[in-house]
């Protein structure tokens, strides 16, 4: 599985881009279709509103993105966004100018 540091936030229940939302390392199978992030399998969603996978237990949908550089991952922000504590280093390294893991030559 490839593994690249992400922007994930939850839609289901929240207004717009108000749900919570992490930056984190996220799993890609092969084909790119199927995520793992905290334990929850993700697949995509294709042609669900305002989301590009949803979780195949709860039915609640997500964001996933690569992470921006000027922290303006949300469209309609502010909002918090929490860093996992396995992926701080990374992304403050992403942050301060570093390529973004897993993206290196593009």
């Amino acid at each position: 599985m490839a593994r690249r540091l992400m922007f994930v936030q939850l839609k289901t229940g929240f207004d717009i881009d108000r749900g919570p939302s992490w930056i984190g390392w996220v799993e890609f199978n092969g084909s790119w279709n199927t995520a793992r992030y905290r334990g929850r399998e993700l697949r995509k969603s294709g042609g669900r509103r305002d989301s590009n996978f949803y979780d195949v237990d709860t039915r609640e949908d997500f964001w996933l993105s690569g992470p921006k550089r000027d922290r303006s991952d949300t469209r309609y922000g502010p909002s918090t966004t929490s860093v996992d504590g396995d992926a701080r280093e990374a992304y403050e390294e992403f942050l301060a100018g570093a390529p973004l893991p897993g993206r290196e030559t593009g």
